[in-house]
């Protein structure tokens, strides 16, 4: 039987003691439940995208990204792009609003923030999850509270049918998903029409073209890590809960008080490379916005969820460690895709001696999320050092300051 407990703890964030009681309790019941064995890891990504804006992300991910363009499923209110690196890591499912009016539930969820409100179909859902037994790990996760779109919503949501979705998370907004797969299978979405189109092909082929031209095709590797950032009073509920629906461990939270915040990470617990299953990451301020102006402390992370809702802030995908032309892969692939007219919020930090380099891109102007490089030196394992995440902090905060509702 897969252990969940007794792994070791990283990092100085102080948990509360209703945390770091239920903690042990959460992972040793979902180990005896069977649940642990039978989740596996990340198997796609799901995010929406405004109506027009899908075949400019397609060639902004095949630039910056390993994704491919594989197929369209063309249903009746989106059309679905399917993005694939190889089966040994996660799809990316963009969907794209075929009518600017349609509303459903997401786009409800935009439109209590006022600058997600100005992007009313853009956000990203959540993640598929690969089971060894779809309705079975329904069944017992229902038997737990968790609320789950019976399959007529699923449909009338546009969503495939092969997928048991779980309600939108009151604390990150974001669904967990679970699909079956034979080890040896392709995955396979039971979705629309499976076709290939042209225009989404040419993006994708521009994209490549210029990632293969500027010379970094083979120095981006698959995603590392996604980070939500939440309230912080969800920070410790968010976590629990997406322990509870994954087979993830609790590896640990820093501490971020320049920054007023806190970074917490999870891990698939069958100890597979990020590249297959990426950690999740939670983000989340030390206090409340509404006590903030008795301190005046930072506040970039309440301030973003404040303004766009609970939500994935980025995507963070590893750079092959070495160097090119003396430069660490990390700063020539930056220095390329500058090139290109693609942004940045800040030169990269860290270094050889403390084991990565990382940078943020600047948010996309086609799905609002921020693509994040890390390189790492060696054999070093974690995700940050503490100094480069308050700088990566704070470069968002400014960036997002920009974005504020007035």
């Amino acid at each position: 039987m897969l252990n969940s407990s007794h792994r070791p703890r990283f990092g100085d964030k102080q948990n509360s003691a209703f945390f770091e009681a239920y903690l042990p309790r959460l992972l040793e019941a979902r180990d005896r439940s069977g649940l642990t064995e039978m989740i596996g890891g990340i198997e796609a990504l799901m995010m929406t995208v405004e109506p027009g804006n899908a075949l400019e992300y397609i060639a902004e991910l095949a630039l910056m990204t390993p994704y491919h363009y594989l197929v369209t499923l063309d249903s009746p209110k989106h059309l679905t792009h399917v993005l694939r690196i190889d089966m040994n890591a996660p799809d990316i499912l963009l969907r794209e609003v075929k009518d600017p009016g349609y509303s459903d539930i997401f786009r409800s969820l935009n439109d209590l923030y006022p600058v997600g409100a100005r992007r009313p179909h853009s956000r990203y859902l959540g993640e598929i999850l690969l089971t060894s037994n779809r309705h079975e790990v329904v069944a017992q996760q229902q038997e737990r509270e968790f609320r789950f779109f019976p399959i007529g919503q699923l449909a009338e949501l546009d969503l495939p049918l092969n997928v048991s979705l779980s309600k939108p998370s009151p604390y990150t907004q974001n669904m967990v998903g679970y699909m079956e797969r034979a080890a040896d299978g392709i995955r396979v979405y039971q979705h629309g029409e499976c076709v290939i189109l042209g225009s989404a092909q040419a993006a994708y082929e521009r994209g490549k073209e210029m990632q293969e031209r500027i010379g970094i095709k083979d120095l981006i590797l698959p995603i590392d890590h996604l980070a939500t950032r939440v309230y912080s009073q969800n920070r410790e509920a968010a976590l629990l809960e997406y322990l509870a629906l994954s087979s993830y461990y609790y590896w640990g939270s820093y501490d971020i008080g320049d920054q007023n915040s806190s970074t917490n990470v999870t891990k698939n617990v069958r100890g597979a490379p990020e590249s297959a299953s990426p950690a999740k990451v939670f983000t989340a301020n030390n206090h409340p916005y509404c006590v903030n102006h008795l301190d005046k402390l930072p506040s970039p992370t309440e301030t973003f969820v404040r303004n766009y809702g609970p939500r994935l802030h980025h995507m963070a995908l590893a750079v092959k460690d070495g160097q090119h032309d003396g430069k660490e892969h990390i700063d020539f692939v930056v220095e390329a895709i500058t090139a290109q007219g693609k942004g940045f919020l800040l030169d990269t930090v860290g270094s050889r001696e403390e084991g990565l380099k990382q940078i943020f891109s600047s948010a996309s102007d086609f799905s609002a999320l921020i693509i994040e490089y890390v390189q790492r030196f060696g054999d070093f394992q974690g995700f940050f050092a503490r100094d480069n995440v308050a700088l990566l902090t704070f470069a968002a905060g400014l960036e997002e300051g920009v974005r504020e509702a007035s």
